[in-house]
């Protein structure tokens, strides 16, 4: 069944509805949107409190329900009986599309599961709209959601990035971009090239292009840093005589060309000739003694 068809009574078929709101400017919400949202029995949001602002700018009285994170399992199950009854709903996240990075799919799933039909209703997304705009490439890219809070747990994220694939997008918060950027400048060089955007669609949108280290700076020396953010970069692949040098020599090319530590750098060329860091630690020290043992021995 089509989600525009008609049912006898003339309201809108049956089934789930994945409906994207806007991610900052109101005028970004679709006419189908806004039909959809009118027309369900209900809507199951992350936050009503954050919805209801969107309905009554709109006029839209439609009851709604509260689905997130801490409650989606339970409600995803309780959603699924009603729509397998019958029932016409809507999910939304407080901005954006549901789904990414945000409640949407457990629901979707439990849907599909029970044979009822799921809609997508398109719409706003940051990811989408921040690599369109950023200049990377955007023919291949990579959406990893949001990097981990810990720095042990971010590195190892971006140790695993593979290089010349795609481009890398990341949702980052404010209290945590300078930690996320240190560190893909860390990782990668301080010369890596990075995009920031900022406060999409609304007022003070604002695109940060350049290197790491630069943006970083630019962000640190603000009184306050506001409005989620996407991060993106994408990674060249490793110069051919960095491929074909002794781990000795790779390391020592990646530090001067990137600026990365010793060890960052180690764990770049093990990760590329898929080796293991001890082992390559291992040949690296190997390597780095033979100059000193010649130097004795003359």
């Amino acid at each position: 069944m089509n989600a525009d068809q008609k049912l006898e009574d003339g309201v809108l078929a049956p089934g789930l509805y994945l409906v994207a709101t806007p991610i900052g400017n109101l005028e970004d919400i679709t006419l189908r949107a806004l039909r959809v949202l009118r027309s369900v029995d209900r809507i199951a949001c992350e936050d009503t409190r954050q919805t209801q602002k969107l309905l009554n700018h709109f006029g839209i009285r439609t009851p709604t329900v509260s689905y997130h994170m801490h409650n989606e399992a339970g409600r995803a199950a309780e959603l699924a009986a009603e729509l397998k009854g019958g029932a016409r709903i809507a999910v939304v996240s407080d901005a954006g599309t549901p789904g990414i990075a945000d409640p949407g799919g457990q629901i979707a799933a439990a849907a599909i599961a029970a044979g009822v039909p799921v809609f997508p209703v398109p719409g706003a997304n940051a990811a989408l709209s921040g690599l369109i705009a950023s200049g990377l490439p955007a023919e291949s890219f990579t959406f990893h959601g949001f990097l981990p809070s810990k720095q042990g747990q971010r590195r190892s994220v971006l140790e695993a990035l593979p290089r010349g694939v795609a481009t890398h997008v990341f949702y980052e918060t404010p209290h945590r971009i300078l930690e996320a950027l240190a560190d893909v400048a860390g990782v990668f060089g301080e010369a890596q090239h990075v995009v920031v955007a900022r406060e999409l669609t609304k007022l003070h949108e604002e695109f940060l292009r350049g290197a790491c280290s630069e943006i970083r700076a630019t962000l640190a020396g603000r009184a306050q840093v506001r409005g989620e953010m996407v991060l993106m970069f994408h990674l060249a692949e490793a110069a051919p005589e960095i491929q074909t040098a002794t781990i000795y020599q790779a390391v020592q090319a990646l530090m001067k060309a990137e600026a990365l530590g010793e060890m960052d750098a180690l764990k770049r060329v093990a990760r590329e000739r898929g080796i293991g860091k001890s082992e390559a630690y291992r040949e690296f020290q190997r390597e780095q003694s033979k100059p000193r043992r010649r130097a004795t021995a003359d």
